[in-house]
């Protein structure tokens, strides 16, 4: 399974991974530096891939971080979202009823929406899986002109990590984000400051779907529960409306039978 090795100590900020991923993907440069200025974390619809200060002279790549067990995937009621065996998480518009269940499930906030679109859809990183397939880097990576990100077999990446931590512990906090946290990510870091601005948390949490799962697998039930109860109120609404519109009729039919045997 592949995986992306972020070194935090050698980003510089030139923002090239960001500007590389919007031209790979074909969207719009001027919109996306314009997103980047007005949006929380710098990611839309138009920008995949953002760059933030995460302390004091320290900067870091945001974007889908390709959890191993994806909580996107386990809100999406209708299989639109994809967790590959190579790595990536795909998004599959044919597939997607626009619920954004997967942006709510999300804890790092990634998924974007297409707010500006007439038949709006789902915006993400998809790490490249196209370029993967052709044996080639995502263009991050490729981009990056401090080698900061490093693309490879997750597991060789989670080795190399501990190795560069144990060889010099005073310059690396001794902790790699993504292999434990939310059940591990595919895009992990290294540092030597905290990154709890890209939202990673104080400790290593269950996988999130744990908690999503059971409540997307009774949805539909649920559903069904509303719409049967929606349709016996209808009923109601419309047969007390009947009646109110024939008094004379709800009168006979409280009639005493008796008066008809005259």
């Amino acid at each position: 399974m592949y995986g992306i090795l972020v070194d935090v100590t050698k980003c510089i900020a030139c923002e090239r991974c960001a500007l590389a991923c919007t031209q790979s993907n074909k969207l719009d440069v001027w919109q996306a530096d314009e997103d980047r200025a007005i949006t929380a974390d710098g990611l839309s619809e138009h920008r995949l891939l953002t760059v933030l200060q995460v302390g004091d002279g320290r900067f870091a790549r945001k974007s889908c971080m390709h959890c191993l067990h994806p909580s996107c995937v386990s809100a999406c009621m209708v299989g639109g979202l994809t967790k590959t065996p190579a790595g990536p998480v795909l998004y599959d518009r044919s597939k997607c009823i626009g619920c954004r269940y997967c942006m709510l499930a999300c804890p790092f906030h990634v998924p974007r929406y297409q707010w500006d679109k007439t038949f709006p859809y789902l915006a993400k990183c998809d790490m490249c899986a196209d370029r993967l397939a052709r044996n080639q880097l995502p263009a991050c990576v490729e981009a990056c002109p401090q080698k900061a990100l490093k693309l490879g077999d997750r597991d060789q990446l989670l080795a190399e990590a501990r190795t560069l931590i144990r060889r010099d512990p005073s310059h690396y906090v001794n902790r790699i984000w993504g292999e434990q946290e939310f059940g591990g990510t595919s895009v992990m870091y290294i540092s030597d400051v905290d990154l709890a601005v890209l939202g990673w948390p104080e400790k290593a949490p269950v996988a999130i779907p744990t908690l999503t799962e059971p409540l997307v697998h009774k949805t539909p039930f649920i559903g069904l529960s509303v719409a049967v109860g929606l349709v016996g109120l209808n009923w109601i609404v419309k047969r007390r409306n009947e009646l109110a519109a024939h008094p004379e009729q709800n009168s006979r039919s409280h009639e005493d039978p008796d008066d008809y045997d005259e």
